[in-house]
Protein backbone atom coordinates (compact mmCIF):
# COMPACT_ATOMS: atom_id res chain seq x y z
CA UNK A 1 0.00 0.00 0.00
CA UNK A 2 1.20 2.95 -0.67
CA UNK A 3 -0.76 5.16 1.88
CA UNK A 4 0.13 4.19 5.64
CA UNK A 5 -3.21 4.38 6.85
CA UNK A 6 -3.33 0.57 7.97
CA UNK A 7 0.28 0.90 8.76
CA UNK A 8 -0.03 3.39 11.40
CA UNK A 9 -2.97 1.08 13.27
CA UNK A 10 -1.09 -1.64 13.49
CA UNK A 11 1.66 0.49 15.19
CA UNK A 12 -1.22 1.80 17.31
CA UNK A 13 -2.73 -1.80 17.67
CA UNK A 14 1.12 -3.18 18.61
CA UNK A 15 1.82 -0.56 21.16
CA UNK A 16 -1.57 -1.13 22.95
CA UNK A 17 -0.72 -5.18 23.01
CA UNK A 18 3.06 -3.86 24.78
CA UNK A 19 1.11 -1.75 27.18
CA UNK A 20 -0.95 -4.50 28.33
CA UNK A 21 1.88 -6.87 28.46
CA UNK A 22 3.82 -4.71 30.56
CA UNK A 23 1.09 -4.49 32.83
CA UNK A 24 0.99 -8.25 33.41
CA UNK A 25 4.33 -8.27 34.08
CA UNK A 26 4.16 -5.68 36.99
CA UNK A 27 2.45 -4.88 39.80
CA UNK A 28 0.85 -1.87 39.84
CA UNK A 29 3.22 -0.10 41.94
CA UNK A 30 5.78 -1.34 40.03
CA UNK A 31 4.14 -0.47 37.02
CA UNK A 32 3.08 2.88 38.42
CA UNK A 33 7.40 3.48 39.23
CA UNK A 34 8.37 2.37 35.82
CA UNK A 35 5.86 4.91 34.00
CA UNK A 36 7.14 7.77 36.62
CA UNK A 37 10.66 7.23 35.28
CA UNK A 38 10.08 6.85 31.67
CA UNK A 39 7.82 10.05 31.82
CA UNK A 40 10.71 12.04 33.34
CA UNK A 41 13.04 10.81 30.44
CA UNK A 42 10.53 11.40 27.68
CA UNK A 43 10.06 14.96 28.58
CA UNK A 44 13.70 15.24 29.07
CA UNK A 45 15.36 16.80 32.13
CA UNK A 46 16.55 20.37 32.48
CA UNK A 47 19.29 21.93 34.32
CA UNK A 48 17.64 23.86 37.59
CA UNK A 49 19.03 27.43 38.07
CA UNK A 50 19.54 27.91 42.05
CA UNK A 51 20.95 31.21 41.83
CA UNK A 52 17.95 33.49 40.81
CA UNK A 53 16.14 35.12 43.52
CA UNK A 54 12.26 35.84 42.77
CA UNK A 55 11.64 39.82 42.08
CA UNK A 56 8.36 41.40 42.84
CA UNK A 57 7.40 43.46 39.44
CA UNK A 58 4.31 44.72 40.79
CA UNK A 59 1.03 45.02 43.19
CA UNK A 60 -1.83 46.01 42.80
CA UNK A 61 -5.42 45.72 44.93
CA UNK A 62 -8.18 44.26 43.44
CA UNK A 63 -12.00 43.43 44.23
CA UNK A 64 -11.35 41.26 47.12
CA UNK A 65 -7.80 40.00 46.41
CA UNK A 66 -4.27 41.42 45.71
CA UNK A 67 -2.73 41.04 42.70
CA UNK A 68 1.11 40.36 42.27
CA UNK A 69 3.14 39.84 39.66
CA UNK A 70 6.33 37.82 40.25
CA UNK A 71 9.59 37.06 38.30
CA UNK A 72 10.58 33.58 38.59
CA UNK A 73 13.45 31.04 36.91
CA UNK A 74 14.09 27.52 36.86
CA UNK A 75 16.78 26.96 34.45
CA UNK A 76 19.54 29.02 34.10
CA UNK A 77 19.49 31.96 31.60
CA UNK A 78 15.41 31.90 30.80
CA UNK A 79 13.34 33.72 33.25
CA UNK A 80 9.26 34.14 33.59
CA UNK A 81 6.73 36.12 34.80
CA UNK A 82 3.95 35.02 37.03
CA UNK A 83 0.94 36.57 38.75
CA UNK A 84 0.14 35.59 42.17
CA UNK A 85 -3.63 36.51 43.66
CA UNK A 86 -4.01 36.39 47.51
CA UNK A 87 -7.23 36.69 49.26
CA UNK A 88 -7.28 39.95 51.18
CA UNK A 89 -9.33 38.14 54.18
CA UNK A 90 -5.95 36.50 55.40
CA UNK A 91 -5.93 35.57 58.93
CA UNK A 92 -4.04 31.94 58.66
CA UNK A 93 -2.15 30.96 55.73
CA UNK A 94 -4.24 29.34 53.39
CA UNK A 95 -5.08 26.68 50.65
CA UNK A 96 -3.10 27.18 47.40
CA UNK A 97 -3.24 26.52 43.72
CA UNK A 98 -1.15 26.61 40.87
CA UNK A 99 -3.29 27.87 37.41
CA UNK A 100 -2.15 26.56 34.03
CA UNK A 101 -3.17 28.32 30.82
CA UNK A 102 -3.55 26.87 27.50
CA UNK A 103 -3.28 28.69 24.50
CA UNK A 104 -4.27 31.98 23.84
CA UNK A 105 -2.14 35.12 25.40
CA UNK A 106 -0.73 33.96 28.81
CA UNK A 107 -1.45 33.71 32.01
CA UNK A 108 -2.86 37.66 31.53
CA UNK A 109 -6.13 35.79 30.02
CA UNK A 110 -6.69 33.75 33.38
CA UNK A 111 -6.52 36.76 35.77
CA UNK A 112 -8.56 39.08 34.67
CA UNK A 113 -6.63 41.07 32.46
CA UNK A 114 -6.41 41.87 28.75
CA UNK A 115 -3.38 40.72 26.30
CA UNK A 116 -1.89 44.61 27.35
CA UNK A 117 -2.08 44.50 31.12
CA UNK A 118 -5.45 46.64 31.57
CA UNK A 119 -8.41 45.14 33.40
CA UNK A 120 -10.63 43.02 31.33
CA UNK A 121 -14.25 43.89 32.08
CA UNK A 122 -15.77 42.00 29.11
CA UNK A 123 -17.23 38.32 29.61
CA UNK A 124 -14.29 35.94 29.90
CA UNK A 125 -13.72 34.14 27.35
CA UNK A 126 -13.28 30.06 27.29
CA UNK A 127 -10.57 30.83 30.10
CA UNK A 128 -13.20 31.73 32.37
CA UNK A 129 -10.70 34.14 34.38
CA UNK A 130 -10.44 30.87 36.21
CA UNK A 131 -7.96 32.16 38.27
CA UNK A 132 -9.91 34.42 39.34
CA UNK A 133 -12.73 32.09 40.73
CA UNK A 134 -10.27 30.30 42.22
CA UNK A 135 -9.12 33.43 44.45
CA UNK A 136 -12.70 34.47 45.01
CA UNK A 137 -13.18 30.90 46.51
CA UNK A 138 -10.35 31.39 49.45
CA UNK A 139 -7.26 30.12 47.44
CA UNK A 140 -3.96 31.58 47.10
CA UNK A 141 -3.30 31.11 43.48
CA UNK A 142 -0.42 31.38 41.34
CA UNK A 143 -0.60 31.62 37.69
CA UNK A 144 2.63 31.06 35.22
CA UNK A 145 3.53 32.72 31.66
CA UNK A 146 4.04 29.28 30.05
CA UNK A 147 7.01 29.64 27.50
CA UNK A 148 6.23 30.45 24.27
CA UNK A 149 2.57 32.72 24.71
CA UNK A 150 2.09 36.33 25.12
CA UNK A 151 5.55 37.86 26.33
CA UNK A 152 7.17 34.80 26.04
CA UNK A 153 7.00 34.57 22.31
CA UNK A 154 10.15 33.91 20.63
CA UNK A 155 11.69 37.09 19.01
CA UNK A 156 12.08 35.57 15.39
CA UNK A 157 8.49 34.95 15.20
CA UNK A 158 7.37 38.14 15.93
CA UNK A 159 9.79 39.51 13.54
CA UNK A 160 8.16 37.64 11.38
CA UNK A 161 4.09 38.10 11.86
CA UNK A 162 3.54 40.82 15.20
CA UNK A 163 0.32 38.72 15.34
CA UNK A 164 1.94 35.51 15.94
CA UNK A 165 -0.57 33.98 18.52
CA UNK A 166 2.69 31.53 20.24
CA UNK A 167 5.79 30.10 19.22
CA UNK A 168 5.29 26.50 20.36
CA UNK A 169 6.81 25.10 17.00
CA UNK A 170 9.74 26.71 17.00
CA UNK A 171 10.62 26.06 20.73
CA UNK A 172 9.27 22.55 20.37
CA UNK A 173 11.35 22.00 16.76
CA UNK A 174 14.30 23.07 18.67
CA UNK A 175 14.49 21.44 21.81
CA UNK A 176 13.62 18.31 20.57
CA UNK A 177 17.13 18.55 18.12
CA UNK A 178 18.62 18.82 22.15
CA UNK A 179 16.31 15.73 22.88
CA UNK A 180 14.27 17.94 25.13
CA UNK A 181 10.62 18.41 24.43
CA UNK A 182 8.49 21.90 25.28
CA UNK A 183 6.42 20.23 27.41
CA UNK A 184 9.60 19.44 29.75
CA UNK A 185 10.56 22.88 29.81
CA UNK A 186 6.64 23.69 30.65
CA UNK A 187 7.10 21.23 33.37
CA UNK A 188 10.29 22.88 35.05
CA UNK A 189 9.09 25.94 34.95
CA UNK A 190 5.51 25.03 36.35
CA UNK A 191 7.16 22.70 39.56
CA UNK A 192 9.93 26.02 40.16
CA UNK A 193 6.40 28.55 40.70
CA UNK A 194 4.73 25.56 42.68
CA UNK A 195 8.47 25.49 44.82
CA UNK A 196 7.90 29.40 45.03
CA UNK A 197 3.95 29.21 45.81
CA UNK A 198 4.85 26.75 48.82
CA UNK A 199 7.41 29.35 50.41
CA UNK A 200 4.68 32.25 50.43
CA UNK A 201 3.42 32.97 53.92
CA UNK A 202 -0.07 33.13 53.55
CA UNK A 203 0.34 29.74 51.86
CA UNK A 204 -0.21 26.27 53.76
CA UNK A 205 2.16 23.90 51.68
CA UNK A 206 0.46 20.50 52.62
CA UNK A 207 -2.81 22.32 50.50
CA UNK A 208 -1.82 22.64 47.11
CA UNK A 209 -3.77 21.91 44.18
CA UNK A 210 -3.24 22.46 40.45
CA UNK A 211 -5.71 23.68 37.76
CA UNK A 212 -5.44 23.49 33.89
CA UNK A 213 -6.94 24.21 31.22
CA UNK A 214 -6.24 22.31 27.32
CA UNK A 215 -2.30 22.40 26.88
CA UNK A 216 -2.24 23.70 29.90
CA UNK A 217 -4.49 20.63 31.28
CA UNK A 218 -1.33 18.60 29.56
CA UNK A 219 0.84 20.55 31.86
CA UNK A 220 -1.09 20.20 35.28
CA UNK A 221 -1.58 16.33 34.93
CA UNK A 222 2.71 16.17 34.17
CA UNK A 223 3.42 18.13 37.00
CA UNK A 224 0.63 15.93 38.91
CA UNK A 225 2.25 12.52 38.19
CA UNK A 226 5.59 13.80 38.99
CA UNK A 227 5.07 15.42 42.45
CA UNK A 228 2.96 14.86 44.96
CA UNK A 229 3.32 17.87 46.88
CA UNK A 230 -0.08 18.35 44.22
CA UNK A 231 -2.46 17.02 46.51
CA UNK A 232 -5.87 17.53 44.20
CA UNK A 233 -5.73 18.27 40.21
CA UNK A 234 -8.47 20.07 37.66
CA UNK A 235 -7.77 18.48 34.36
CA UNK A 236 -10.19 20.90 31.58
CA UNK A 237 -10.30 20.44 28.23
CA UNK A 238 -7.32 17.88 27.91
CA UNK A 239 -8.32 14.72 29.32
CA UNK A 240 -8.84 11.89 26.80
CA UNK A 241 -6.98 9.12 24.83
CA UNK A 242 -4.31 9.89 22.30
CA UNK A 243 -6.20 7.68 20.02
CA UNK A 244 -8.97 9.94 19.99
CA UNK A 245 -7.60 13.45 20.16
CA UNK A 246 -4.16 14.52 19.57
CA UNK A 247 -3.51 11.44 16.57
CA UNK A 248 -6.91 11.99 15.15
CA UNK A 249 -7.34 16.05 15.48
CA UNK A 250 -4.54 17.85 13.81
CA UNK A 251 -3.27 19.74 17.48
CA UNK A 252 -0.20 22.16 18.09
CA UNK A 253 3.36 20.09 17.85
CA UNK A 254 3.62 20.76 21.61
CA UNK A 255 0.83 18.33 22.61
CA UNK A 256 2.94 15.32 20.87
CA UNK A 257 5.59 14.34 23.58
CA UNK A 258 8.21 11.26 21.69
CA UNK A 259 7.80 7.84 22.73
CA UNK A 260 5.03 7.95 25.16
CA UNK A 261 2.78 6.11 23.48
CA UNK A 262 5.03 3.19 23.26
CA UNK A 263 4.86 3.09 27.50
CA UNK A 264 0.76 3.92 27.88
CA UNK A 265 -2.18 5.85 26.28
CA UNK A 266 -2.79 8.89 27.99
CA UNK A 267 -5.66 7.34 30.57
CA UNK A 268 -3.17 5.62 32.17
CA UNK A 269 -0.58 8.12 32.40
CA UNK A 270 -3.09 10.85 34.06
CA UNK A 271 -3.47 7.47 36.49
CA UNK A 272 0.00 8.40 38.24
CA UNK A 273 -1.72 10.89 39.89
CA UNK A 274 -4.07 8.25 41.42
CA UNK A 275 -5.31 7.81 44.13
CA UNK A 276 -4.45 11.33 45.34
CA UNK A 277 -7.66 13.81 44.33
CA UNK A 278 -8.66 14.18 40.49
CA UNK A 279 -11.46 16.54 38.54
CA UNK A 280 -11.86 15.72 34.60
CA UNK A 281 -14.07 18.22 32.66
CA UNK A 282 -14.94 18.45 29.07
CA UNK A 283 -17.64 20.09 26.83
CA UNK A 284 -19.75 17.66 25.00
CA UNK A 285 -19.11 19.54 21.88
CA UNK A 286 -15.42 19.70 22.64
CA UNK A 287 -14.02 18.98 18.64
CA UNK A 288 -10.13 18.67 19.39
CA UNK A 289 -10.84 16.79 22.54
CA UNK A 290 -13.58 14.92 21.20
CA UNK A 291 -16.34 14.04 23.99
CA UNK A 292 -16.31 9.70 23.13
CA UNK A 293 -12.55 10.03 24.01
CA UNK A 294 -13.10 11.53 27.06
CA UNK A 295 -15.85 8.88 27.88
CA UNK A 296 -13.03 6.27 26.99
CA UNK A 297 -10.34 7.62 29.31
CA UNK A 298 -12.89 8.68 32.45
CA UNK A 299 -14.07 4.48 32.34
CA UNK A 300 -10.21 3.79 32.26
CA UNK A 301 -9.64 6.00 35.18
CA UNK A 302 -12.46 5.18 37.21
CA UNK A 303 -10.33 1.27 37.09
CA UNK A 304 -7.45 2.85 38.22
CA UNK A 305 -9.01 5.00 40.99
CA UNK A 306 -11.19 1.48 42.37
CA UNK A 307 -8.21 -0.78 42.51
CA UNK A 308 -6.45 2.10 44.23
CA UNK A 309 -9.43 2.15 46.67
CA UNK A 310 -9.86 5.48 46.14
CA UNK A 311 -12.65 5.71 43.99
CA UNK A 312 -14.55 8.27 45.38
CA UNK A 313 -11.34 11.00 45.02
CA UNK A 314 -12.31 10.77 41.13
CA UNK A 315 -14.86 13.47 39.73
CA UNK A 316 -16.07 13.87 36.37
CA UNK A 317 -18.36 16.62 34.22
CA UNK A 318 -19.37 16.30 30.61
CA UNK A 319 -20.85 19.44 30.69
CA UNK A 320 -22.76 21.23 27.54
CA UNK A 321 -20.14 23.21 25.49
CA UNK A 322 -16.94 23.76 23.55
CA UNK A 323 -13.92 23.92 23.87
CA UNK A 324 -13.78 25.72 27.10
CA UNK A 325 -13.63 25.74 30.95
CA UNK A 326 -16.95 24.97 32.77
CA UNK A 327 -15.90 25.35 36.65
CA UNK A 328 -19.59 24.87 36.83
CA UNK A 329 -18.85 22.46 39.70
CA UNK A 330 -14.69 21.92 39.43
CA UNK A 331 -14.20 25.26 41.45
CA UNK A 332 -15.82 24.46 44.38
CA UNK A 333 -14.47 20.49 44.21
CA UNK A 334 -10.93 21.78 44.43
CA UNK A 335 -11.37 23.43 47.42
CA UNK A 336 -13.27 21.28 49.05
CA UNK A 337 -10.76 18.76 48.73
CA UNK A 338 -7.84 20.74 49.52
CA UNK A 339 -10.10 21.54 52.70
CA UNK A 340 -10.74 17.29 53.18
CA UNK A 341 -6.55 16.98 53.05
CA UNK A 342 -6.46 19.43 55.87
CA UNK A 343 -8.41 17.30 58.09
CA UNK A 344 -7.49 13.53 56.64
Amino acid sequence: MWRADAFLESMYNEAVEKTKDSQASMSAEERKRYLKQALRRLIGEFETNENHKPVLLEQESCDGYIRERIELSAVPGLSFASYILIPEDQGKPMPAAVAVHGHGYGSREIVGLRQDGSSDPEPPGIHQHFAVQLVRRGMVVIAPDVAGFGERRLAADLARNPEAANSCHRLSTQLLMHGKTLAGLRVAETLRALDYLAERPEVQPDRIGIMGFSGGGLISFLCAALDERIRAAVLAGYPNTFKDSIMAVQHCICNYIPGMLSHAELPEWIGLISPRSLYLESGTDDRIFPAAGFNLAVEQLRDTYRRAGAEERLRTDLFPGAHEISGRNSYDWLCSELERVAHA
